[in-house]
Formats: structure tokens, C-alpha cells, sequence
């Protein structure tokens, strides 16, 4: 028997992504590439370094990623056990990774002398990764873009108004447009698409909706790609369909976010270090277990984490990328079903003390992370008579359900506390986990 086809609106505002695989997959890699990985000192160097364009200019003489192998990055991410992956198609700088025809300022114009955005859906589709495309919205290279005070490399130009005259930012708008048009229409079905981002200022110097077209933009996205996942940054705050998932960005909720009073469907987006782009310099990297504990803190309140890579100039990850990815991998080999297709527990189980819980509703299965290693029991208050049977998932070893009366009565345990006893040491995992299965 055929399957129902799921109908769609003929109204474009009234449509909203399908977010179904998204919180079931729960973990996905960002990646950040473009000229600014010559310069190896932050991909907003532009700025930074208020570098005009003759002086950026010799960036995009000399982007050649000889080394460029999407099946190596493909590979990369799927053996982390990211499920999903969102590729910087333009970023602010402007320059474009695919052959758009609507600008000269594309990889196929550089040394590269190819698309560069193509083979790499093409290699994450043959991993079985969903494809997000990550699209600008500012663009400090446009000849209409409209110069602001605060963003961009010529912000503090003296002659920045007489730089601005001629320039029409509703012209700069359609060729936003028309771009992502492309990105919609020739690369197959796109699972994500992330704009970056909205600014505005109540005196009217940053840019908001307005500046975009950013409501004529959503309704062209919904029509030509219904299920897509939007992030949170076009600025129309007053549109439900204007977004499907909450974007914190170099910071971890302490709760699951809420709007309006409500749990919301959210993403942390974070990087290894403190730059998105490749940073040569950069030697405050995190280590595999904390962002092995960030992604289990992130489902353990219904969110996902996307991890962002900065690969080189010649168009690698570099060996701190790969170290961190491996190792992440290694965890998820054995606990990936703690992470997918889990999200936060249920009211009345009380997180123990320096753990996070998941919880698989599926399967009603409870994953307990132990992120400090107890002295030879693990105490779960709301738990009692709750659980037929516990186990460590790395290696489904059986872990006792209770202790004895009197080990018991020495700590105080009550009637809805449920005691597991434990192995006298750690086992040999960044992060222990104890599968619970519920009755």
C-alpha cells in the first residue's frame, strides 16, 4: 500500500520545515570555508582588519585548495556520528563556493577553477548525511550593498557616505535572492538552510527584514522548498513560519529554550575554539571529552549540537579537527543510541549529582551519563520501581538493580530511590553511560 502523500499548503507563509529527522539525529557539523582560510586569523579578518578590496583581493588570487577531497571531510563527519552537515555557501566576505551566475566573485573564477560546492553535497549524500546550506545575508563585496557604521571593513571609513551614493540596497537584495534561488533549485533537496544574520538598530543604521526582503525571501523558500529547516535570523519575529529551530551560538542553555512559554525545537552552534574559520594561531581548543559532555548536555535538554570545522587553505581539516573528530567518533561508536532519537527526561526522574540524562521514548529506555565516576553506587531518586534492567552501553555488561539494607540505611536512601551498583573504577570511556530499561 502506497504511502499518504503529505499535503501541502497553498499558502507559502503557513508552511513550516519538517523538523521530524532533525530532532532524532541530534548532531551535524558545521563548516566554515572561503578565502579568509588563507589569511589563517579568523574569518572575519575582513573586518577586523578593515582590509579593503584591493587588499583582500589577493585572497581570492591565490584560493587553490589542491588538496580539496569532500569524500575525506564526508568520512570525517559520519565516522563522529554527525548525521548532518551545513556548508558555508557565501559568507559575509561574499565570495561564492558554487558557479553562481549572478556574480564573478565564485571559486570557479579563482585558482581553484571549479565548484567546489557540488562534489561536496554529492560526497555527504553518499555518506547518508542531510544537507544544510549556510547562506549570508550581509555581504561586504557587493557593489549595492549599503555600507553601515557598525559591520564590515569600511565602518569606520571616513568617506563612507560618499561611498554608499549609488548604491541600492533593494538591488543587493534581489541578487540575495536570486542566489538562493540557485541554491534551492540545483542542488537537490536541501534539508537546512542557515542565514547569517539580521542586525537591526532602532535608528535605523543596522539591517533588519526590510533590507532583505526577508518576507518575499521566505515565501520563495517555502514555495520551492516546503520541508526545508529554517534557522532564526531573516528578523521577521511576528512570522511563525519565518523559522523552525533556535540557534544559541557560542553558548550553552542552561534549559531548554522556550518562547511564548514553550519548548522549542534549538541548536547549539559551536566551534572547536573560538573562530569559525581555519585560525592557524588559535591554541584555546576544547578538548574530545567536553565537547563529548556539550553534546549529551545539548540532547539532555531537547537540543542538538553543530560543531563547526575551519578546514585549511588547501582544503583540509587539519590534525586538531581530526583528533577531536576521532575521538568524538570513538564515544559514539558504543553510546550513539543515547543520543539519537533521544531528548530530555521525563518530569518526575531526578538528574543524579554530576550527570545528564536522555531518554529515548521510543524505546523507553533511560541513558544515565555519568560525567564524575561515584564510589561504587550511583543513587536515582524517582527511579524506584521504575526500572527492569540496567547496563553499561559500552559494552552491555549487567549493572545491579538496589543495594543492601545496610549500605542503605547508612546513606538514607528513600523508598523512590533507586541505588545501582557500580564497577569500583571508571570503565575505560570519556564518558560512562548506564542504559536504564524502563517498565
Amino acid at each position: 500500500m502506497a504511502g499518504k502523500k503529505k499535503s501541502v499548503s497553498a499558502d507559502p507563509l503557513s508552511r513550516r520545515g519538517d523538523t521530524s529527522w532533525f530532532v532524532r539525529d541530534r548532531f551535524g557539523m558545521f563548516i566554515h570555508w572561503g578565502l579568509y582560510s588563507l589569511p589563517a586569523r579568523h574569518e572575519w579578518v575582513r573586518h577586523n582588519e578593515q582590509m579593503t578590496d584591493e587588499q583582500y583581493e589577493r585572497y581570492f588570487r591565490r584560493f587553490d585548495p589542491d588538496l580539496y577531497n569532500p569524500e575525506v571531510w564526508a568520512k570525517a563527519a559520519a565516522n563522529a556520528g554527525m548525521k548532518y552537515f551545513v556548508i558555508t555557501t557565501k559568507h559575509h566576505e561574499g565570495f561564492c563556493l558554487w558557479d553562481s551566475k549572478w556574480t564573478d566573485y565564485k571559486a570557479t573564477n579563482a585558482p581553484a577553477g571549479r565548484d567546489l560546492l557540488r562534489p561536496m553535497v554529492d560526497a555527504f549524500r553518499a555518506e547518508e548525511l542531510r544537507v544544510g546550506l549556510y547562506h549570508s545575508l550581509i555581504d561586504w563585496h557587493h557593489p549595492q550593498y549599503i555600507i553601515d557604521p557598525h559591520i564590515g571593513p569600511y565602518r569606520n571609513a571616513s568617506n563612507r557616505a560618499e561611498m554608499n551614493k549609488g548604491r541600492d540596497q533593494a538591488k543587493y537584495a534581489d541578487y540575495l535572492h536570486k542566489q538562493v534561488r540557485e541554491l534551492l533549485t540545483q542542488f537537490g533537496k536541501i534539508d537546512v538552510l542557515w542565514f547569517d544574520f539580521s542586525y537591526p538598530k532602532e535608528d535605523g543604521s543596522g539591517k533588519g527584514n526590510k533590507d532583505w526582503k526577508s518576507l518575499e525571501l521566505l515565501k520563495m523558500i517555502r514555495t520551492l522548498q516546503p520541508d526545508v529547516i529554517l534557522d532564526d535570523r531573516l528578523d521577521l519575529p511576528d512570522v511563525a513560519s519565518a523559522w523552525d529551530v533556535k540557534t544559541p551560538e557560542q553558548a550553552q542553555p542552561r534549559s531548554w529554550p522556550m518562547v511564548n512559554g514553550k519548548p522549542v525545537v534549538w541548536e547549539a552552534c559551536q566551534t572547536f575554539s573560538g573562530s569559525w574559520g581555519y585560525h592557524r594561531d588559535e591554541m584555546s581548543w576544547r578538548g574530545t571529552d567536553e565537547l563529548i559532555r556539550t553534546l549529551i548536555d545539548c540532547v539532555s535538554k531537547g537540543g542538538n549540537l553543530l560543531l563547526n570545522v575551519g578546514p585549511t587553505g588547501r582544503g583540509e581539516f587539519d590534525a586538531r579537527a581530526l583528533d577531536r573528530l576521532n575521538g568524538i567518533g570513538e564515544w559514539m561508536k558504543r553510546h550513539s543510541r543515547s543520543i539519537y532519537g533521544c531528548t530530555q527526561a521525563p518530569e518526575g526522574f531526578k538528574t543524579p549529582q554530576d550527570c545528564r540524562l536522555t531518554y529515548n521514548p521510543e524505546k523507553k529506555r533511560m541513558y544515565v551519563h555519568i560525567l564524575a565516576w561515584p564510589y561504587k553506587h550511583l543513587h536515582l531518586d524517582g527511579f524506584a520501581g521504575k526500572v527492569e534492567y540496567a547496563q553499561l552501553l559500552h559494552d552491555a555488561s549487567e549493572v545491579s538493580l538496589g543495594m543492601d539494607e545496610w549500605h542503605g540505611g547508612q546513606i538514607g536512601a528513600s523508598k523512590d530511590t533507586l541505588s545501582l551498583t557500580l564497577p569500583q573504577t571508571q570503565p575505560a570511556v570519556t564518558v560512562p553511560v548506564v542504559e536504564l530499561f524502563l517498565k
